[in-house]
């Protein structure tokens, strides 16, 4: 999943799939309306919405995996996406913090600022690990004297689980 807001905010704005679903035209996507119909709580139209995919032999295609951006082109259409229709911003006008996982490559690094400065024009990046950040949230909501950046995090997600001392 992706969170994604504006600074200041104490809870993200959004937490979306970090997946493409392409529709593949055939006669069985006529069920894929009645989703919209369907009645329930969140987690039950969700589950009722992977069982439909399902049935409809959809490809569900991830830019990421284990933590590590694989297909740079799919994951450049998911940035244009949740820039422009969730967050509605215009990037030339935003600085941007984006986070990496630890063992992420320079490569990785470098092709995701050249994305960001090139297709999206924006003024300034600051890519951070997961995890560091994850320590500073909670050091800033503690007292003042008792504020020490050390730590040990554990950060576990799809397919990937970080232990990583700070």
């Amino acid at each position: 999943y992706t969170k994604l807001g504006y600074a200041g905010n104490t809870e993200p704005q959004f937490i979306i799939p970090s997946c493409e679903l392409p529709i593949k035209l055939s006669t069985k996507v006529q069920v894929v309306p009645a989703l919209f119909t369907l009645s329930g709580t969140v987690d039950s139209l969700i589950f009722k919405k992977v069982v439909l995919i399902r049935k409809c032999s959809f490809w569900v295609y991830w830019p990421i995996r284990h933590g590590i951006v694989e297909d740079w082109d799919l994951m450049e259409r998911f940035m244009e996406q949740v820039i422009f229709k969730y967050l509605r911003a215009e990037p030339e006008d935003h600085y941007f913090l984006m986070t990496e996982p630890p063992l992420n490559t320079p490569e990785n690094r470098e092709y995701l600022a050249e994305i960001m400065f090139e297709s999206f024009n924006i003024p300034g990046l600051y890519i951070a690990v997961q995890a560091v950040l994850a320590l500073a949230a909670s050091w800033t909501s503690r007292q003042v004297g008792e504020r020490t950046l050390t730590g040990i995090v554990i950060d576990s997600g799809d397919g990937v689980t970080h232990v990583i001392p700070v």
